[in-house]
């Protein structure tokens, strides 16, 4: 599903609901009082209702007659959204997410490199070495890094020409982009081009074995650099 954009009153009001329920100010099973949260927000009660529209598409609240709005149970929410992520990012560095994002990386990207070695076309390269030289141009601009970072990750999964796999960029894209801009928006960290780099070179090679390799010690580093970020947060 696309991502909803949060610009104007009505993105707004969609994104303040939201962020409250994700952070338990409102919780599981509550009935939603919708005329207060149309006098807070000063908006129409269609406008509203719109906005509720947008969460009960991602499972997170649901209408019945006679109950009326109220927030489903978090199992049942969409929690692979860009959105939700998104949302739940929006107090700052969200540690168990970013914790439980990098478990996903570890399990989906090693694969998918490996698979991408297998099946990489020379615009796949082209597209990854792209995404390298975007990212060595990219010291010390922390957006364009991140730009740099997701498009190498969108090309890796693009790269397995598997279009479930290459959908996988919705789970990951926002938690990486948050995960990256904690990492470069600090002090002085390790050069990300050579551990990049080295994914490209096996898949250049069509080496499945240190395509995965390369891979899994990427994301090594990925978490030691977050553990550097988190100290250096800690220490402030």
């Amino acid at each position: 599903m696309a991502q909803y954009a949060s610009r104007g009153v009505h993105g707004q009001t969609v994104e303040a609901i939201a962020r409250r329920i994700l952070t338990g100010e409102i919780a599981a099973g509550s009935t939603l009082n919708i005329a207060a949260l149309q006098e807070e927000f000063d908006v129409s009660l269609t406008a509203l209702r719109e906005a509720l529209k947008v969460l009960s598409a991602k499972g997170i609240v649901d209408a019945r007659q006679k109950r009326g709005t109220f927030v489903r149970p978090r199992a049942d929410w969409n929690l692979l959204d860009g959105d939700v992520i998104r949302w739940q990012f929006a107090e700052g560095p969200h540690e168990t997410l970013l914790d439980q994002l990098h478990e996903v990386r570890a399990i989906i990207e090693p694969a998918a490199a490996r698979l991408a070695a297998r099946r990489c076309t020379d615009d796949d390269i082209a597209a990854l070495d792209q995404a390298l030289a975007e990212m060595a141009e990219a010291e010390g601009d922390p957006t364009a890094a991140v730009a740099a970072d997701l498009s190498f990750h969108r090309g890796l999964l693009a790269a397995t020409h598997n279009e479930l796999l290459e959908r996988m960029e919705v789970v990951m894209e926002t938690g990486l982009a948050e995960r990256d801009r904690l990492v470069h928006g600090g002090a002085a960290h390790d050069d990300p081009v050579p551990s990049h780099r080295a994914v490209v070179d096996a898949l250049r090679a069509r080496d499945e074995t240190a395509a995965e390799t390369a891979m899994r010690e990427l994301l090594d580093k990925a978490v030691r650099d977050v553990e550097k970020a988190r100290g250096r947060r800690g220490s402030q």
